[in-house]
């Protein structure tokens, strides 16, 4: 049986078919990449104990020597100064990694954070007035969290175009787009080094002070957990935006609900997250010992991807899968993934959706998609899921 292609711009826009062709026929399969092969996990029951297994190592030195001459992951060089942050670490650094960073996600510190989000969200919609079209993905969904994240580590203001131009090249390129990936990559490890060189001059109240400031962080591990949150800290949330908008548009009965009941919006959030999630697969994981997922032996070094989108269209877990239906009942969605390495950052992604979403239909409650949905393209990254752009028609009231 020939696996349907996995890669493309029709797969982009929609591998859903694709998923669950994988499903019933290679639950658990080797699929090509840049390079070199990795085995795919589609369905939700494999997923759910592959993320959460503790065979399965996160550190890339684990990975089998082609994988790692493929130099796939992120960065893609694998540079100590930006790899050896949370997400590619085992015991027993990871839960130091993450108990320095978690300060910053407290549900106090959570609660100033949508006070923030707040008023930068009205600020970038009130940018928009007297605008027949916009473009949601470059006016909200992309400047709203990167002002967060860089509030939160300290990024000063007019540093933050330089961030945003480098990091979109990181957010959206594809796989194989190595040159241009290296050549951000570059970038951002200068930009780093010199804002923490200035945070130790010139401290702060903010994320990046604090680490600077512990011992029990190496000045890799500093500069690279820098690296993961101004990444992994906006990323999620400009996809979780242009796909749960689109996702509306898409179903205008659900529209309307929300629109007239802004209660609603927790639930909605949380079935664009199961829907047509942010992550498209969960960042890479190796074997320590052969296991078995699915019925099929994995040897050690071999690199693992676990479909998280797949996962989420399992009609084994989600009655009716590919219908958006707010409110559901039932196990719980794996869009943040499950386990130790679940997303951090995933209560303050979900504030940032429900402010922007709610936000923008108050704001603008006649606005409708200005293009067809079939024409909007998609980041061909293997790992996030996100539109390039989602143009948009305010259609405000004339004065």
């Amino acid at each position: 049986m020939a696996i349907p292609p996995m890669f493309g711009p029709a797969f982009d826009a929609d591998p859903y078919p694709a998923y669950d062709w994988l499903r019933r026929n290679a639950p658990v399969t080797r699929v090509p990449l840049p390079g070199c092969e990795a085995w795919l996990v589609t369905r939700y029951e494999d997923a759910a104990v592959a993320l959460s297994h503790p065979a399965l190592a996160k550190d890339p030195e684990r990975g089998s020597p082609e994988w790692r001459a493929a130099s796939l992951g992120l960065p893609l060089d694998h540079r100590p100064s930006l790899a050896r942050h949370m997400i590619n670490a085992d015991q027993p650094d990871h839960p130091r990694l993450r108990r320095l960073v978690s300060a910053a996600f407290t549900p106090r510190r959570i609660a100033g954070l949508r006070e923030r989000t707040q008023e930068v969200t009205d600020a970038l919609l009130a940018a928009m007035a007297g605008k027949d079209e916009v473009d949601l993905i470059t006016d909200l969904a992309y400047p709203l969290p990167i002002a967060i994240i860089c509030d939160l580590l300290g990024v000063p203001e007019a540093d933050r175009a330089t961030f945003h131009h480098h990091a979109s090249v990181i957010d959206s390129a594809a796989a194989s787009a190595v040159e241009e990936i290296t050549k951000a990559t570059d970038a951002l490890e200068l930009f780093l080094a010199d804002l923490v060189a200035g945070k130790r001059t010139h401290p702060g109240d903010d994320l990046l002070t604090e680490l600077v400031r512990r011992p029990d962080i190496t000045p890799d591990e500093l500069t690279s957990t820098a690296f993961l949150l101004l990444i992994a800290g906006h990323e999620t949330t400009v996809a979780l935006i242009g796909n749960g908008l689109l996702a509306l548009f898409r179903h205008p009965e659900q529209l309307a609900a929300v629109r007239a009941d802004p209660d609603l919006l927790p639930d909605v959030i949380d079935e664009m997250l199961r829907y047509d999630g942010p992550v498209r697969n969960a960042t890479w994981r190796f074997p320590i010992e052969p296991v078995v997922i699915g019925g099929q032996e994995i040897l050690p070094g071999e690199p693992i991807l676990i479909s998280l989108l797949a996962a989420n269209r399992d009609p084994d877990a989600f009655p009716d899968p590919d219908a958006f239906t707010p409110g559901r009942i039932g196990v719980p969605h794996l869009a943040f993934g499950r386990g130790p390495h679940y997303c951090i950052g995933a209560a303050l992604a979900k504030i940032e959706g429900e402010v922007a979403i709610g936000s923008l239909l108050r704001r603008y409650p006649d606005l409708a998609l200005a293009t067809d949905p079939d024409q909007l393209t998609w980041w061909p990254s293997a790992i996030m899921r996100g539109l390039f752009s989602l143009p948009v028609r305010l259609n405000e009231p004339k004065a």
